[in-house]
């Protein structure tokens, strides 16, 4: 069986981080997407889909990642019964989150040595530094 999700869009509030009370790194946000259509209308319908993050991952969430910032999200759909104030059986639907990336590049303000590289390179283990270089540019051409 698989359930796998991958998404892009912009996220519609700042990450509301959290714990446990076992002290577990709990995130929540919503991210929204534009559908790869127009409606009758013309418009272009958005859906804003919940996630949820946890550990790792939700602390990086919360550190790096603000309203309107583009982030791509990979993980699984995950369906929750629950039982409103008034006894209601409800269901909602939210992305589990396994990782999250930059979708776009650092704001101007956010970009200082403390802070990960942007294009997706910042899920790293604790103490990893990346080197990466630049291409020479000889004949415009790439090797591949």
């Amino acid at each position: 069986m698989l359930n796998k999700i991958i998404l892009m869009g912009r996220l519609t509030h700042d990450p509301e981080l959290r714990r446990t009370q076992s002290g577990t790194a709990v995130t929540s946000f919503s991210v929204a997407c534009d559908r790869d259509f127009k409606s009758q209308d013309g418009e272009r319908e958005t859906d804003f889909i919940d996630v949820v993050a946890w550990r790792s991952t939700a602390e990086f969430v919360s550190k790096y990642f603000a309203k309107g910032r583009m982030a791509v999200v990979e993980g699984r759909l995950q369906i929750r019964n629950w039982t409103d104030r008034e006894g209601g059986k409800r269901r909602s639907a939210e992305i589990v989150a396994d990782n999250v990336y930059f979708g776009d590049s650092r704001p101007k303000e956010e970009q200082d040595a403390s802070a990960p590289p942007s294009g997706g390179f910042g899920n790293f283990p604790e103490g990893f530094q990346p080197n990466f270089g630049d291409l020479e540019e000889e004949d415009g051409n790439l090797p591949f």
